[in-house]
């Protein structure tokens, strides 16, 4: 199979994508990680909520009340880690993307499970026009179960 150099280039920028939103959503960077999405994007956790434009996914991700950053039940840091990304379907005006994700905190495994992307070329960046996370399993005590 040849791949030809545009293609790679947009799965190298979808790869990008999908690492900016990790590493955003670790540091609560929220504007950075809306910013994945198109201006109308929607994010959608299955079975709990689903905000559409970058302004609701941003007050959908806010610790509530917002100025709690201190709450004792806030961890200390958040990593996610997401593998096995798999291309199903790449096109040249959409790419569509699985992968398995897995949430640690200072405790351990938080939540884990899956994420169905759907992905559109802006300028020169792969957003996301359409992420859907599926949560296979949390952590009863942990931080996601809590929110």
């Amino acid at each position: 199979m040849t791949m030809e150099l545009s293609e790679l280039v947009a799965r190298e920028r979808v790869r990008d994508t999908v690492a900016i939103y990790a590493h955003s959503g670790d540091r609560m960077r929220l504007a950075d990680l809306a910013g994945c999405f198109t201006e109308d994007g929607v994010l959608e956790v299955k079975g709990r909520s689903t905000a559409t434009g970058r302004r609701a996914i941003v007050e959908m991700l806010t610790p509530d009340p917002p100025d709690d950053v201190s709450n004792a039940a806030a961890p200390q840091f958040i990593r996610h880690f997401v593998t096995n990304l798999r291309f199903d379907s790449v096109g040249t005006a959409r790419i569509e993307t699985s992968a398995y994700f897995a949430v640690f905190t200072p405790d351990g495994p938080d939540h884990w499970g899956r994420y169905r992307d759907v992905l559109v070329e802006v300028g020169d960046r792969w957003l996301f026009t359409h992420r859907l996370v599926s949560v296979d399993a949390a952590d009863p005590g942990g931080w996601f179960a809590s929110r």
